[in-house]
């Protein structure tokens, strides 16, 4: 299949990479030939301004992210790049399988270390990895939650290397971003590229908003499918803002910020134009530090002042629940194998990337001597920041990460350099291989539910391994094969 981008890109070369496109897969079928050849029919020249009109579209909905760090440029959309990531059936079944298996063991393994500890006691995870993690809350010891249910949503990131094989990145239980770009993504080829999809049959999108309120629903006090759901934002200048507006407007539910909520006899209440109102489950994107100024940051303006009296009293549910980030740290992803292995008796359905815990003498001695091979990551910081890749450092860079490391070993995790898959991307000099991850999101009430696709990040720049958004990546529709093509498989 090399050649079927040969009538649009006949110098396309993925070298040792692999294609998600070019490269034969047995449940794949037509439909990478197809979409190669519709691809062709449309030409470069007409690709590339169809591309500018669907930018321009998200510009004018407003579908954008905030860069803090960038004076010039605070509000820019996510790049979008018109040629889709396609997973085969097959493919999806496996990776919405790991997701919710690992989703399980994360709130089997919260609930644990905020009850009886058992993983602790019995010598698999080090306990201060938990207890000096800056993310566990001990407000939530002993305090139970509907359905064990502490990560609502969840973002799974994952990456598959050279060999075709998935791998598990990283994973994000605070309050993940990017589903918008998801339903998003997918409106826009709709709109733009109908001729790309037509006759193709693929799992949808639509349902993320349902599926999200109706897990609120079953989370909130005494079950009442009548209660009152809102999504609290930090605000307007919170960087993923357009994305809390488009959540609230898919599930249908208010859109507040701290101030137009108050809590009165350890109940809460939003402010309304026909007086208070009672809320019962909060879709919270707003960090712990801020959810309550009583109880953590006492300067916090975005919070409610008494919400987390009003959980514990069992008047309210909060979604994700309070100290969740102590599952997505990335020292603790390093023994999420074993996390697994713990609670489920199952081996992982995909395997985590090899890990080195700097932390551990071992670790620490294995990173100092491979620095140069190694990446190294800040086991709190998200979004790229902080990782230094090793085979692409300067000496100075390189320099400034043993000193780091040196200077608090604990911060720090090393994984090896993965080569990541590639896919055919439009760019300014053409259509070429970029690199590329996904996140697929994770919904859980009293069972889990997973977003077919989920959100495809592709460095937009040659030779780049950073996908993040906040670093120059961009984005990519993917289509998820709802029938397969392999023989004896429906």
């Amino acid at each position: 299949m090399s050649g079927i981008l040969d009538g649009l890109a006949p110098d396309y070369d993925c070298g040792r990479y692999f294609c998600e496109l070019t490269k034969a897969r047995p449940d794949a079928g037509p439909v990478p030939g197809w979409l190669a050849e519709r691809l062709a029919k449309i030409g470069l020249d007409a690709l590339r301004g169809r591309a500018a009109a669907a930018e321009t579209e998200l510009i004018d909905l407003g579908v954008t992210f905030t860069v803090y760090s960038d004076a010039t440029a605070i509000d820019r959309i996510l790049p979008f790049d018109c040629i889709p990531r396609v997973l085969t059936y097959s493919e999806w079944d496996l990776l919405e399988r790991a997701c919710i298996q690992r989703v399980t063991a994360l709130n089997l393994f919260l609930g644990d270390i905020y009850g009886k500890a058992r993983i602790v006691k019995d010598g698999v995870v080090p306990g201060e990895l938990i207890y000096k993690n800056a993310n566990y809350r001990p407000e939530m010891q002993d305090f139970p939650v509907p359905h064990g249910t502490y990560v609502h949503v969840c973002g799974i990131d994952i990456i598959r290397d050279e060999f075709g094989d998935f791998r598990v990145l990283e994973d994000n239980a605070r309050t993940p971003s990017g589903v918008s770009y998801v339903i998003e993504n997918r409106h826009l080829m709709l709109r733009s590229f109908p001729d790309l999809m037509a006759g193709i049959k693929l799992r949808p999108v639509d349902d993320y908003g349902r599926r999200l309120r109706a897990a609120m629903t079953e989370i909130a006090p005494h079950g009442d499918p009548d209660s009152q759901v809102v999504l609290l934002s930090p605000g307007i200048y919170n960087s993923a803002y357009f994305e809390h507006v488009f959540l609230a407007r898919e599930m249908g539910v208010p859109l507040v910020v701290g101030p137009d909520l108050f809590v009165e006899d350890d109940r809460v209440f939003m402010r309304t134009i026909g007086g208070a109102r009672p809320v019962h489950t909060i879709y919270r994107r707003l960090n712990d530090d801020f959810l309550d100024p009583k109880v953590f940051r006492p300067e916090s303006m975005l919070g409610v002042s008494g919400l987390i009296g009003a959980w514990k009293a069992g008047n309210v549910a909060i979604a994700n629940a309070v100290g969740t980030g102590v599952a997505d740290d990335k020292a603790v992803y390093a023994y999420m194998p074993r996390i697994i292995k713990y609670y489920l008796s199952e081996e992982p359905l995909i395997q985590n990337v090899q890990t080195n815990i700097c932390r551990e003498a071992e670790g620490l001695q294995y990173t100092l001597d491979h620095l140069d091979k190694l990446v190294t990551k800040p086991v709190g910081e998200s979004g790229g920041y902080g990782i230094t890749i090793g085979p692409r450092a300067t000496k100075e860079e390189l320099a400034v990460a043993r000193a780091s490391l040196l200077a608090d070993p604990s911060n720090w995790i090393s994984q090896p350099l993965i080569g990541l898959s590639v896919a055919p991307t439009l760019g300014e000099d053409g259509i070429g291989p970029r690199h590329l991850d996904l996140r697929p999101f994770i919904v859980t009430g009293k069972e889990s539910w997973v977003l077919p696709g989920g959100l495809t990040r592709v460095a937009m720049k040659r030779g780049s391994l950073i996908v993040n958004s906040s670093q120059g990546g961009g984005s990519k529709d993917t289509w998820v094969l709802a029938e397969s093509f392999a023989e004896g498989t429906a």
